[in-house]
């Protein structure tokens, strides 16, 4: 359904240290660095034919998160969601909500992990059980 996601960062060298290994730990390759007509910088990340991109923002004005706006990210396995959350809390991530963790629904239990980015975007790993 999805082409790719793209978010905006203030600072796009950190953000993306950042994402080169949080990414990495899910088997993406280091962001692809791919300038636009305007002159912003942008990282392209590409796997199992999706497109994660961060960029600065094309008007010139500073990056802003979307309030409610949350990115999820498929694991393989609780372990991995919760190398993915440490990875990101030692490259400047911040841990956010309740611990890396399973969350009985009764029916259907869940996997996540949640952290923000160094620019703010909210960020999630999943396995549905």
């Amino acid at each position: 359904m999805f082409s790719h996601v793209m978010v905006g960062t203030n600072d796009i060298e950190e953000t993306k240290i950042f994402y080169d290994k949080l990414l990495g730990v899910l088997g993406a390759s280091p962001g692809v660095l791919s300038p636009n007509l305007t002159g912003q910088k942008r990282y392209f990340y590409a796997h199992d034919d999706s497109m994660f991109v961060i960029t600065e923002p094309i008007d010139g004005k500073e990056a802003t998160t979307g309030n409610g706006l949350t990115i999820a990210f498929n694991v393989n396995s609780e372990e991995e969601g919760d190398l993915w959350h440490q990875t990101g809390i030692e490259n400047g991530g911040t841990t956010i909500e309740d611990p890396p963790g399973i969350r009985d629904y009764g029916e259907m239990k869940i996997y996540l992990a949640y952290l923000r980015d160094p620019s703010g975007n909210k960020l999630c790993a999943i396995k549905r059980m």
